[in-house]
């Protein structure tokens, strides 16, 4: 029988995760919470098959992300990281930062793609590995790779209409 004292322990040393992917996929605070509290249970059910095969950190942000897909299917609420009309106005600003600019952009992108492809943005910017990647999505590395050029392709088109004309 698995450790309350323990689970608890380790949500706490990770619970970064679980606020991450809440953040990537919900706007409004209260909606962040009751997906924060859906994940930490849907966590605390699976924790007993939690075998160890994995680092935790990789279990959890599996369980994680797959909370919140089928917690947005429930819902029916469009997942966005920015939504075009939260962008800043970028033509009334004082000051004119490119690197700031080129930020927002690519946040404003991200939020552009499919829930999939946000989580796997997500983890490769966690600086996980395909093969770390494919785990915790349930598909090959090879096919991370895949989506990556592809969603690569698409932030690199999508960026281009945030950005300001020079």
């Amino acid at each position: 029988m698995p450790s309350e004292k323990e689970f608890i322990q380790l949500l706490n040393e990770h619970q970064r995760i679980i606020h991450k992917v809440c953040n990537l996929y919900m706007d409004a605070h209260a909606d962040r919470e009751d997906l924060f509290q859906e994940i930490t249970l849907q966590a605390w059910k699976a924790y007993a098959g939690f075998r160890g095969d994995a680092k935790f950190s990789t279990w959890l942000y599996r369980v994680a992300l797959n909370t919140a897909i089928t917690f947005f299917r429930k819902e029916k609420k469009k997942p966005e990281i920015y939504s075009s009309a939260q962008m800043p106005d970028y033509g009334h600003q004082d000051t004119h930062d490119p690197i700031e600019e080129q930020v927002k952009a690519m946040y404003a992108a991200i939020g552009d793609l499919s829930k999939i492809d946000k989580a796997i943005v997500m983890l490769y910017l966690e600086d996980y590995n395909y093969n770390d990647i494919g785990d915790m999505m349930g598909i090959t590395a090879n096919n991370v790779a895949v989506k990556m050029n592809r969603i690569k392709i698409k932030l690199k088109e999508s960026t281009q209409k945030y950005m300001t004309p020079a």
